[in-house]
């Protein structure tokens, strides 16, 4: 599938600004989004967001009429990217990233698991989770934390990814995690890294557009749910999701930016959670939250 670059060019000021807008518009797809000195001087800057199975022409337009024409004024221009694999290509050069007992690592990072971590090797695919964002640092820290003090009878991974964060639950729980994505890719490339992990028996995975499917009721009801995805789509679900989950419950919650946080909170607020922990780096925010006499503080 080719990959289409387009970028908006501005000063720093408006350029921010206009990387909020794109971001917003695109978070529900994942696109990625940046925003960088794009001169030496500093004067100019740029956005840009990556669009995949679209020609130059196609992705400039599907830009302006996600953000509306009245978005901004600065030229928008796009370009035809070579047809790599860019998730390869970026993983090969990441260091080992370690999150409480955890290290994520790739193949050629195998020897650089020191004794006594739990290394998670992730190979690259086209699925979000490779350990070195923010978000994905924030679970695993909250998975080392939670699954080493108190036992869960019924874990889920709800938008798994490369299936990074239920390998992790598996692994240091040693029971059944349910790791579920709406896209296929990331459910298959989970289930391949569970292999990969030698944790295949411990992964059940399975492709759902929401938590309405029949197979969360086969499950459930869950006792702990990790649910690293986006912040609309987590306060469209917010009843559904603890619907699924048990009246004595833990939740973590993360793809958040520290803005959401009051939004996300009173949401769940009205389902009964209540907040015991948070945690931020580089203004991505995760969440634990609580409902009924469970202590996870």
């Amino acid at each position: 599938m080719q990959t289409v670059r387009v970028r908006i060019a501005a000063d720093e000021q408006e350029a921010k600004r206009i990387y909020g807008v794109i971001e917003r518009a695109f978070e529900d797809e994942g696109n990625p989004v940046t925003v960088y000195e794009f001169t030496p001087d500093g004067r100019v800057w740029a956005v840009e967001v990556l669009l995949f199975g679209l020609e130059p022409d196609e992705a400039i337009a599907e830009v302006q009429e996600r953000v509306g024409p009245d978005a901004f004024t600065a030229p928008v221009e796009a370009e035809l990217l070579e047809d790599l694999n860019w998730v390869q290509k970026s993983l090969e050069g990441l260091a080992p990233v370690r999150a409480g007992r955890f290290v994520v690592h790739g193949s050629h990072d195998r020897d650089k698991v020191p004794a006594g971590a739990i290394g998670i090797e992730i190979e690259a695919a086209l699925a979000f989770g490779t350990g070195h964002h923010g978000t994905t640092e924030g679970c695993l820290r909250e998975i080392d934390r939670l699954v080493g003090r108190w036992h869960f009878d019924r874990i889920l991974d709800l938008g798994t990814g490369t299936g990074v964060l239920a390998i992790a639950a598996a692994k240091l729980a040693r029971q059944v995690v349910v790791a579920t994505d709406i896209d296929p890719v990331a459910t298959r490339t989970a289930q391949e890294n569970a292999v990969l992990n030698q944790v295949p028996h411990l992964i059940r995975t399975f492709t759902a557009a929401g938590v309405e499917d029949r197979r969360f009721a086969e499950f459930g009801p869950f006792d702990l749910v990790i649910a690293n995805i986006l912040a609309r789509p987590l306060m469209q679900m917010a009843r559904s999701i603890s619907s699924r989950m048990t009246g004595d419950a833990t939740l973590i919650l993360s793809g958040l930016r520290v803005e959401d946080g009051p939004r996300i909170l009173f949401a769940y607020g009205t389902q009964g959670f209540r907040l015991v922990r948070r945690w931020d780096k580089n203004g991505w925010l995760t969440l634990t939250l609580v409902r009924g006499g469970v202590h996870a503080a």
